[in-house]
């Protein structure tokens, strides 16, 4: 793909531009490290261009630390750039009220429903739903479901996605997919995750 030129170009009625401009569905997916990472770099180019976004982790603790919420937090506080909201599984999702006790299964469908209210009122530019592969594959949130409300969500909104065994029909509904392979890992010879590399 010589200088970022697309090898084919449908006939699909579009211009130039609306074909570049139109929202894309990213799935990252694969047992290799660097799905969120990836996501949260996405999120960073956003950043620079003033869009808005939303980051909503679906199965990762709300205690667990991860180090690109610290730095995307303080981005988006900066003025700067575009404006970074930040949903934790386990912090409640947006203003919706919760009961501590909800199991893992009722706060993802509870993630689900904030981020559809979030697409019909085109509230973030780029979305980052996080480990949001795991619900689908588990049966908690129905993919059909997903990839109409997605299919059918208003403006130009971006929306990435990430985890393992993220289900064959989003997979060809999506835009890009990228497919994570693990080579080698450190973990596989008894070393465990460090500060600074996976968190």
């Amino acid at each position: 793909m010589p200088k970022g030129q697309p090898t084919t170009v449908p006939d699909d009625g579009l211009t130039t531009r609306q074909r570049r401009n139109r929202p894309l569905v990213f799935v990252h997916t694969g047992i290799g490290k660097g799905k969120s990472t990836a996501a949260f770099g996405l999120a960073l180019r956003a950043w620079n261009q003033g869009w808005p976004i939303g980051v909503f982790q679906f199965v990762k603790s709300a205690k667990w630390k991860v180090g690109e919420e610290n730095a995307l937090r303080v981005l988006g506080a900066s003025g700067e750039g575009g404006t970074v909201d930040w949903h934790k599984m386990g912090e409640g999702w947006s203003w919706i009220q919760r009961d501590s006790d909800l199991s893992n299964e009722e706060k993802a469908r509870e993630g689900w429903e904030q981020v559809k209210r979030d697409l019909a009122a085109e509230r973030y530019k780029l979305y980052v739903l996080d480990e949001f592969a795991y619900p689908m594959h588990w049966g908690w949130i129905d993919t059909d479901e997903v990839i109409e409300v997605l299919r059918d969500r208003p403006g130009t909104q971006h929306v990435v996605i990430t985890g393992r065994n993220a289900p064959e029909k989003l997979v060809e509904f999506a835009d890009l997919v990228t497919d994570m392979s693990k080579v080698k890992h450190p973990m596989d010879t008894g070393q465990k995750g460090q500060r600074g590399i996976e968190w």
